[in-house]
């Protein structure tokens, strides 16, 4: 399958450069780093959970925003919420240097979680305007190759600000990180942010129509909107994928910090390799996902998943040891296999939203995927801390809290892959189709150099 070739628009370097600073931000906010300090005060499974759950939790609020998206303007109503997003982050440096006789430790979680609310909550409301934007902005034909490009630019700067974290928080003994060293993380996540700023304010202003501006002050068709058959499989996809992956990241986190005694350091120096491989994607999928659509990819990329997660689940078993190289290369494929099922998830949804209610069908995809992304991790929490002190062997592997929530995410995995298969792309091509090319084109390039 072919897809025409189509020009990219003007002012798309500025989006990428948006990505690699957005990407120095929040990380360091929403990830590995805010896990480790939330843990070096205390934190729970459960809290462990909530704080990755909160960002998509609060995506809710895409709902009530939407209707305000054209009438206001897309980088209007982003920018302004990007820029009150920065300056929580600015509160949140604050608090890691509040002295022990001033706050104790409950007292300082609960004070990040209160400010990590208000970021969460912002960002929510101001991301309803994203994918509406982007989507007037690029052509259908050339929509695969953008999301291909902004993935590969948002993940290196995803590396740098995982690499600058373990350089930084490496160099303390684990379980000693002294508390300034993660405000000097913070606030340089807040700077970065600042600088992203600077990048949107240069991304243009597509000329929404008049219908969609006119039909914002009226009542949403919700009913309509769920009935549109492609539409209503996909959101269905993305909510079994959420629910089954949402605590992965974090619980793979709390697994090596738990079981592993790895460093912070170490920890955050093979979480890097997720970004290693979600920037991978752009040469192992180039065009690819243009010319053969997207449900091959994500049906490739599920496949993938499993095979990460009987890695994850052979290792917590005490089958495979725990050793730096396979973790490595499960975080590499976690990253490779995250960004292409999220890229062709995307371009799918891009393709088949009509161009009158686009915001308010983006809005219903982002807010039904993220509360569930939102409400997964918590949920995987809650189940871990419940299951601690369970450790049974059976055919030659032990399974505890961790082995038993990996091999539940893999069943779910393995469901997403069985109604993935039903999802409605007419020109899509078969996944026999795709491996062929990814696995034959190298080797005619590599016969045709000799």
């Amino acid at each position: 399958m072919s897809a025409p070739a189509a020009s990219m628009p003007p002012g798309l370097n500025s989006m990428f450069g948006f990505q690699v600073f957005n990407s120095l931000s929040f990380q360091i906010i929403l990830s590995s780093p805010m896990l480790l300090y939330a843990k070096s005060l205390g934190a729970s499974a459960t809290v462990l959970g909530l704080i990755t759950g909160m960002m998509p939790l609060l995506v809710i609020c895409q709902i009530p925003a939407a209707k305000h998206v054209a009438r206001v303007g897309y980088r209007r109503f982003i920018f302004t919420g990007w820029g009150t997003r920065v300056l929580f982050i600015f509160v949140l440096a604050a608090v890691p240097l509040i002295g022990g006789q001033w706050l104790s430790n409950p007292a300082r979680l609960a004070l990040v979680l209160l400010v990590l609310f208000g970021f969460n909550l912002v960002r929510g409301i101001s991301s309803a305007a994203w994918l509406p934007w982007i989507t007037a902005l690029i052509p259908d034909a050339a929509r695969g190759r953008y999301l291909t490009r902004e993935a590969a630019f948002g993940n290196l700067g995803s590396f740098g600000a995982f690499l600058l974290a373990a350089s930084y928080l490496g160099q303390q003994p684990s379980g000693q990180i002294e508390s300034h060293r993660f405000a000097v993380l913070f606030a340089f996540s807040a700077v970065m942010g600042a600088i992203s700023l600077i990048f949107l304010r240069r991304i243009p202003e597509p000329t929404e129509p008049e219908e969609e501006v006119r039909q914002s002050k009226e009542p949403v068709p919700w009913r309509a909107i769920m009935s549109f058959t492609p539409f209503r499989k996909l959101l269905f996809v993305n909510v079994i994928f959420a629910l089954a992956m949402g605590g992965l990241g974090t619980f793979v986190v709390d697994f090596l910090k738990s079981d592993s005694g790895l460093s912070e350091g170490r920890i955050l120096i093979v979480s890097a390799m997720t970004f290693l491989g979600g920037l991978s994607s752009l040469w192992i999928l180039g065009s690819r996902l243009d010319r053969f659509g997207s449900r091959p990819v994500m049906l490739f990329a599920l496949a993938g998943w499993f095979v990460i997660l009987l890695g994850w689940v052979l290792m917590a078993a005490r089958v495979l040891p725990v050793r730096i190289e396979l973790m490595i290369a499960l975080h590499f494929m976690m990253g490779l296999c995250g960004v292409l099922f999220g890229m062709a998830m995307t371009r799918l949804a891009m393709a088949i939203v009509p161009t009158m209610g686009r915001s308010h069908f983006f809005a219903l995809y982002s807010v039904l995927g993220s509360l569930t992304l939102g409400i997964s991790p918590v949920l995987w929490g809650a189940m871990i801390d419940l299951l601690r002190p369970v450790r049974v062997v059976w055919l030659g592997a032990e399974w505890n809290a961790f082995s038993l929530a990996f091999a539940a995410m893999g069943v779910g995995g393995l469901v997403t892959l069985g109604f993935c298969r039903r999802l409605v792309e007419p020109q899509a091509a078969k996944v026999e189709e795709l491996l062929r090319d990814l696995f034959q084109q190298p080797l005619v390039r590599l016969w045709f150099r000799r």
